[in-house]
């Protein structure tokens, strides 16, 4: 990588900052960084053709190859995204006057030099947590803004008076407040180089237990989130090494889309990102349950515990003996013996899957009962696989069963129902009945999730028997051929009957060519489970996530203002009531992204609702009032938007099913309801008749929830009989 002749671009306002005494240690350092980074892309690249070229093995080599392949071409892929932007800027400590510059990533160069420190470690946390009450040992402090690959502005902050010589800017909060000055765009501008001290601090938390981010509108939660994500990968080996890695679970689609680059730029790939919807398959199209009966009692976390006595009703052994016939002799299999079979499948073991077992358990009980020692073992099991009578029995008993039919039968059997959640009162069972059993909305997702989960694919049993037979017949074919190479063995040493050891034998066998079935990515089990927006979720939702986190190790998200259902219980009441333990919180309350002069107007509306609700404290002013006006100006407020800013997007926010399209959708023009502008961000946020979002604590939330996405302007548009007065 050649250096253009400078990597500061200034504008002429900022001659001052272009002064050399200023900023030639920081042109060394970046030719020294660029320097390094060809170095490294050529080393990387050579590694990476080497690997791919590689014989791939088998097993444990071949995973282990896969996973380098899959480091390499990651960090090469960072490395390639930026260049000497991976700078985020530099720290002088009291013991040193060489700056520390901190980057994206660590990188040395050849002679072990340490030129960028990963933002994740733990020298680097002084750039981050420094603040004038806690200076953390530093001096001084430089953050860069990049544009195109080169500075286009840096920022000083001086925590003691060594710091002063060579200092061109001394506001601490200069670099943070560009940054939130900026135009917003499609995805999350990259913040990581002015993340501020109490957000770090969550960040670096330690990852056991549960730990809860409480936070207002535009105090940095997201933010937090996703680099929490990476430092945990990054930092704690239980989570890195450990297996299960990282699921972050987002509110919507149009909130993944907007976050998506983020933990890619941090140089994390392997973290699962979704929302709750993408569990199941039947998540993609279900609508919300539009009986608020019916999803308050879908909510409950105890009702999932009607999946699991619905499965358990398939698995009682019969109440009666049996007499089983064989060709040899008659065999009687007591209700004990049929108990002890079902019984042989591991707990945890979905049904579809231990049933294979518990069948193969009970051949084994009634093979043992043959006394005859004459009776091939191979011919008394297929006659019994071939007795209709016990299969028959054995099916009844246990049958394979469909995840979606256990749910189905449950909203369309009230018996079953009634069996299966015997606490729920008539009147309830009678709510959850319905005509078509599988019209499944949101709230039937978490039993949907249940019941696959507690199931099991019907065809995974077929598939596991196709592997086995296939391994067998492979087993026995490459016996054949080590016979054969045995036998024409006329060496002295006889090296061929080495072929002849087990091991030899099974590692022959090529299992990445047996018949193998797709991942579920996101079953689980996970080490860490990152929840944003977590204050929507009910209690059945919650059930969901824990099946896939054993070790209860979380980071929650969320704000009980933005409840649209309301949050009466503290989030430590909600969580230990679905099962979480050892649970800690921390607060934001600094406001970051929304002008003051937004949040004055919003403030009132939230609480007149909910009077006590934590409001976050606006740090910066746009100058720009809150505007009033008709619904009929929207298309003239957004065309002169459009003309007046080349950059940045705009949102209008109103009610489904709501007429205002009088305006053409574009890449910087969106329309979404309250509800999917939850955790997006815009320059311009236009709300077209607020007051038909609602009543109540829903309607306030939602109104709430859409002003404060605006980061510089906000307009208020209604319709003519309920013009609000500015």
């Amino acid at each position: 990588m050649e250096l253009i002749t400078s990597a500061f671009d200034l504008a002429d306002r900022l001659a001052t900052k272009a002064d050399p005494k200023l900023i030639a240690g920081d042109e060394r350092h970046f030719a020294a960084i660029a320097e390094s980074l060809e170095q490294s892309i050529t080393e990387l690249s050579h590694r990476l053709a080497i690997e791919r070229r590689a014989h791939g093995g088998s097993g444990q080599e071949a995973m282990d190859r896969d996973l380098e392949i899959h480091r390499l071409t990651a960090r090469l892929r960072t490395l390639g995204r930026y260049g000497l932007d991976l700078c985020l800027g530099h720290i002088v400590s009291a013991e040193s006057s060489a700056p520390i510059y901190i980057g994206r990533l660590g990188l040395t160069d050849r002679a072990g030099n340490r030129l960028l420190l990963d933002w994740r470690s733990p020298a680097a946390e002084p750039f981050f947590g420094a603040t004038h009450a806690n200076p953390m040992g530093v001096v001084s402090r430089r953050r860069y803004r990049w544009n195109h690959g080169r500075i286009s502005d840096y920022w000083d902050e001086v925590f003691a008076y060594a710091g002063l010589d060579g200092r061109a800017a001394l506001d601490d909060q200069s670099a943070f407040i560009a940054s939130l000055g900026s135009s917003r765009s499609p995805q999350m501008r990259d913040v990581l180089g002015t993340i501020q001290a109490d957000q770090d601090a969550i960040i670096r938390a330690g990852s056991r237990g549960t730990l809860v981010v409480d936070g207002g509108p535009g105090t940095g939660k997201t933010v937090v989130a996703l680099h929490r994500a990476a430092y945990l990968l990054y930092s704690d080996s239980r989570i890195a090494r450990g297996g299960g890695g990282v699921l972050f679970v987002g509110p919507h689609q149009a909130y993944l889309a907007y976050v998506n680059d983020v933990l890619p730029s941090l140089g994390e790939e392997s973290v699962q990102i979704c929302t709750l919807r993408d569990f199941m398959a039947e998540g993609a199209a279900a609508p919300v349950e539009s009986d608020s009966g019916v999803a308050a009692v879908k909510a409950s976390g105890d009702l999932m515990d009607a999946v699991e006595a619905a499965v358990r009703f398939y698995e009682q052994p019969p109440s009666q003996g049996l007499t089983v016939e064989t060709p040899w002799a008659d065999v009687w299999l007591s209700t004990a013996e049929w108990a002890e079979a079902f019984d042989a499948a591991p707990e945890g073991t979905p049904h579809n899957e231990a049933r294979d077992q518990v069948w193969d358990a009970l051949l084994d009980i009634v093979t043992d009962q043959v006394d005859d020692e004459s009776v091939p073992p191979h011919l008394l099991r297929r006659s019994l696989v071939q007795n209709d009578t016990l299969t028959r029995t054995f099916t009844r008993a246990w049958p394979l069963l469909d995840p979606l039919g256990i749910v189905a039968d449950l909203w369309s059997v009230p018996a079953y129902l009634q069996r299966c959640a015997p606490w729920l009162t008539s009147a309830e069972i009678q709510t959850l009945q319905r005509a078509d059993s599988r019209a499944w909305t949101v709230s039937d997702l978490p039993f949907l999730d249940a019941a696959r989960l507690r199931v099991g694919d019907p065809e995974s049993a077929r598939r596991n028997r196709q592997r086995e037979t296939q391994a067998a017949s492979e087993r026995e074919q490459m016996t054949r051929v080590v016979d054969d190479l045995i036998a024409s063995d006329d060496s002295e040493l006889l090296v061929m009957s080495t072929l002849r050891g087990q091991d030899a034998q099974n590692s022959l066998v090529d299992e990445t060519a047996l018949p193998s079935s797709d991942p579920d990515l996101l079953a689980g089990p996970f080490a860490h489970i990152i929840v944003d927006e977590a204050q929507e979720l009910t209690d059945a939702e919650w059930r969901m996530l824990l099946m896939r986190c054993p070790s209860r190790s979380f980071t929650i998200v969320g704000d009980r203002a933005q409840a649209r259902h309301g949050f009466s219980e503290s989030w430590q009441e909600r969580l230990e009531r679905v099962g979480f333990s050892r649970i800690s919180q921390t607060t934001l309350s600094i406001n970051y992204r929304t002008p003051e002069e937004v949040m004055a107007e919003a403030e009132p509306v939230i609480r007149a609702v909910l009077p006590n609700v934590n409001v976050p404290r606006s740090i910066r002013s746009s100058g720009v009032p809150v505007e009033h006006g008709l619904v009929s100006e929207l298309g003239s407020i957004l065309d002169a938007w459009l003309d007046t800013h080349a950059e940045g997007i705009a949102c209008v926010v109103r009610a489904g099913g709501t007429e205002a399209d009088t305006f053409q959708a574009t890449s910087r023009i969106r329309s979404l309801t309250p509800e999917l502008s939850k955790g997006l961000e815009f320059d311009l946020v236009v709300l077209v008749d607020p007051d038909s979002f609602g009543t109540g604590i829903e309607g306030a939330v939602d109104r709430y929830v859409a002003m404060t996405r605006a980061t510089q302007r906000l307009v208020i548009l209604s319709t003519p009989d309920v013009v609000q007065t500015p």
